[in-house]
């Protein structure tokens, strides 16, 4: 079956040095004749792919000096003839080129569609593709290297070893079912229960990885917390180094929850400037006080902090609120005081910024402490989901591995085998693969 042309702009519109106008499909190729004439007497037709060629890109209003490549199926991105226009950059131009290319047949391509189709062309599975979507919109070195490694492929190929496995476990089930007067059910049996705990292994280590994975994607939470007026706001922007919250020696003026983000040593910490958590004097700051508990409490960490004037009922108040939760200790303000506090893991000024350095390696050493940035990690709720869904069938199935019919024993593993194909899209319903694609932007 023939695939239609799909064209889109591949880079930021807007000025720039370069703009990048994709075609891919059946016949790019034919586009390109109509709308690029090469330097020299080499026709378009006769392009060698992979090879950038300098010419001029003919629009209906205007013509650019630029270069053209072609790329052959099945060796392009897409899996398909793909062509690429590379124009200066600037909105006029690169819209005018499309809608060249457009009128001359074109399709529009839909968000992720070149993505899309690398995908069923067999190019790369659904989690490298959203590895890729994860090193797009990463804000963050950690980021982009968990995302990396999703789109190299390194999570699809350790589920696709373990889906081997388990389809050995089936082959030998259907063999021990063919042929019983063989008589080595028994022996069978106790090669699948091993097998399965080898799996199950793989995949409570794949799942053990979630929370730091997520954390080096979508960035570590840090909530500030402590009574009104101890310099949380203060502290939120003195890390930020840009004012973000408002700063009043009056009580409560913060009432919502403020953020901002910071990196340290490449990984992205948002970080939440709670409302003092205290006695509400009206229904608004209750609000306020309620939502500072519940983001204390969804943090990967607290910073709980006290003044150095000194510590009241208040500030215990506080404490008893979030001393079983992960947090450390901070007395700001050491400036205007001289108060000290056994649970203390840090004296800091925020007017200063004495203490702030020592802060920041803390709260790094205390969430992401000495993992290695380049390792493997799950990052994706969908994965994460898939393989809990894997382990219980695949449990079950080895709970029973002694005592259930074959045949009942090889639906579990069978649904367990399914559920590790929904990550690399092998069994992925086509409702998740179009969400997918759909956080692509229009040129991916």
């Amino acid at each position: 079956m023939k695939n239609d042309n799909v064209a889109a702009i591949s880079t930021a519109m807007g000025a720039a040095g370069v703009a990048v106008i994709r075609i891919s499909g059946d016949s790019p190729l034919e586009l390109a004749e109509k709308m690029f004439k090469p330097v020299g007497k080499r026709a378009v037709k006769d392009f060698e792919p992979n090879k950038m060629y300098a010419g001029e890109i003919i629009a209906d209003d205007f013509s650019d000096f630029g270069m053209c490549v072609y790329f052959k199926a099945p060796k392009s991105f897409t899996g398909e003839d793909t062509v690429e226009f590379h124009s200066h950059g600037g909105i006029a131009i690169a819209q005018g080129i499309l809608r060249k290319i457009l009128s001359l047949g074109a399709r529009l391509a839909v968000n992720g569609e070149f993505t899309k189709r690398a995908f069923l062309n067999g190019k790369l599975s659904l989690a490298s593709a959203e590895g890729l979507i994860d090193m797009i919109n990463s804000e963050s070195v950690s980021g982009v290297k968990a995302g990396y490694s999703l789109y190299r492929e390194r999570l699809t190929e350790k589920v696709s070893a373990m889906q081997e496995k388990l389809t050995a476990a089936l082959s030998q089930i259907d063999a021990d079912m063919d042929f019983p007067e063989e008589g080595l059910e028994e022996t069978s049996r106790k090669q699948v229960a091993k097998t399965l705990s080898e799996v199950i292994a793989e995949t409570d280590g794949l799942i053990s990885s979630f929370r730091t994975g997520r954390r080096l994607v979508a960035g570590v939470k840090i909530a500030i917390c402590g009574k009104p007026n101890v310099g949380k706001s203060s502290i939120l922007n003195a890390l930020l180094d840009y004012d973000k919250a408002i700063v009043s020696d009056i009580a409560g003026t913060t009432r919502d929850v403020v953020e901002g983000s910071i990196d340290i040593n490449g990984v992205k910490f948002n970080l939440y400037d709670t409302a003092g958590i205290r006695t509400a004097e009206n229904d608004i700051e209750n609000l306020g006080v309620k939502l500072s508990e519940k983001t204390a409490k969804t943090s990967d960490l607290i910073v709980f902090v006290i003044s150095a004037a000194g510590v009241g009922e208040e500030d215990e108040k506080v404490y008893e609120i979030i001393k079983d939760t992960p947090h450390i200790t901070v007395v700001n303000k050491i400036d205007a005081g001289n108060y000290k506090d056994s649970r203390a893991d840090l004296y800091i000024s925020s007017k200063t910024g004495e203490g702030l350095d020592c802060l920041r390696r803390i709260i790094y050493d205390k969430t992401v402490g000495k993992v290695d940035l380049n390792g493997d990690f799950l990052c994706e709720e969908r994965h994460f989901t898939a393989l809990k869904n894997a382990r219980d069938k695949l449990a079950a199935a080895r709970s029973a591995a002694f005592s259930t019919p074959l045949d009942i024993l090889s639906v579990d593993i069978l649904a367990g085998w399914q559920y590790l194909g929904e990550i690399s899209g092998k069994t992925a319903s086509e409702d998740i693969i179009d969400d997918i694609f759909s956080r692509f932007c229009v040129g991916k």
